[in-house]
């Protein structure tokens, strides 16, 4: 067996818990292969914070050199802004050009790196635009959940407006090939949610589930039966009941149709194990699901149990 190439991480905000968290699972995870896209000087300061070893600088591909007077942990700046910019894309550059078996990404500040020029609206948007893919999607996985989001960063009164069969379809169908393809799931069992309450109980509190949802399992019942492998697919299905049902293991994963719908169940049970998969993309890439928590950066009180999990995910799919 040839050896893996290295994993990727690219470093987040310098002014957030991200170099914090990266230096405990550099500590964690001692004889994993890895590449940190970010700044030795940071993870220096950073370890020292979290008490845990210096990273070696083999581990480092050194992106920017900041001075501890740039950055301060919690004061994010136009410098932060700039820095994690250019991690993201240095890391994303290895993991196009196949330098590299995978990418995890440490959170970033959307409101800093947009002072930068990142014009996404997070992760997920950018990483399918720098890989030309048209169908991608965002899957919050965790030991008993999994839930995949048909929409992700929209205000929540553009949602039923915004809601597609075919976009819901392929949300369906990315689900669907993800459990088969990297959770080794030869059978994936899917249940949609319905948008509205009690999935719209026969049109009386609204009309998507009928309009919108049927037809788009149908389309992607077609689609999954034209490829060759068995899945199942349920709903609409009523979204106060669909979770608690796959938390139980009736099901492998949710659709959920906006974003704190699916991802307010997920936090619930799993807000320190939660990862962020990308769906769609020509290679793995994963991410905690929390954000930069300025409020504890550089404090040394930032867990790492999100980012080992995302880190961990990344080396087995």
């Amino acid at each position: 067996m040839p050896e893996r190439k290295p994993i990727a991480i690219s470093l987040g905000d310098p002014a957030g818990i991200g170099p914090e968290i990266v230096a405990r699972a550099l500590a964690d995870r001692p004889n994993v292969s890895l590449l940190v896209f970010g700044d030795e000087g940071v993870l220096a300061r950073a370890a020292k914070a979290a008490g845990v070893p210096t990273p070696a600088t083999g581990r480092i591909r050194a992106v920017t050199s900041l001075r501890s007077d740039e950055v301060t942990p919690g004061q994010p700046n136009d410098a932060s802004g700039r820095a994690q910019l250019a991690y993201l894309t240095a890391a994303t550059d290895a993991a196009l050009a196949g330098d590299v078996s995978a990418l995890v990404t440490a959170p970033i500040s959307k409101a800093w790196i947009g002072r930068a020029g990142f014009e996404f609206p997070g992760h997920t948007e950018y990483l399918a635009s720098r890989a030309g893919v048209r169908e991608f999607a965002m899957m919050l996985a965790g030991p008993t959940l999994r839930v995949t989001v048909a929409t992700t960063h929209i205000p929540l009164r553009d949602v039923p407006r915004l809601l597609t069969a075919d976009g819901i379809a392929s949300t369906i169908w990315l689900t669907a090939e993800a459990l088969a393809r990297r959770f080794g799931i030869a059978a994936p069992r899917i249940a949609v949610a319905g948008l509205n309450p009690h999935a719209g109980e026969a049109g009386r509190f609204g009309d998507e589930e009928e309009r919108v949802v049927k037809p788009a399992i149908e389309k992607a019942r077609a689609r999954i039966g034209a490829s060759g492998f068995p899945a199942t697919i349920s709903g609409p299905l009523v979204p106060d009941s669909v979770f608690r049902q796959a938390a139980h293991g009736e099901f492998d994963a949710v659709v959920a149709l906006y974003h704190d719908q699916g991802l307010i169940p997920l936090k619930l049970l799993h807000f320190d194990d939660g990862v962020n998969l990308t769906l769609g993309l020509p290679f793995v890439r994963t991410s905690p699901d929390h954000g930069t928590a300025y409020d504890i950066a550089g404090s040394g009180r930032a867990r790492a149990q999100s980012f080992l999990a995302a880190f961990d995910l990344a080396t087995c799919i």
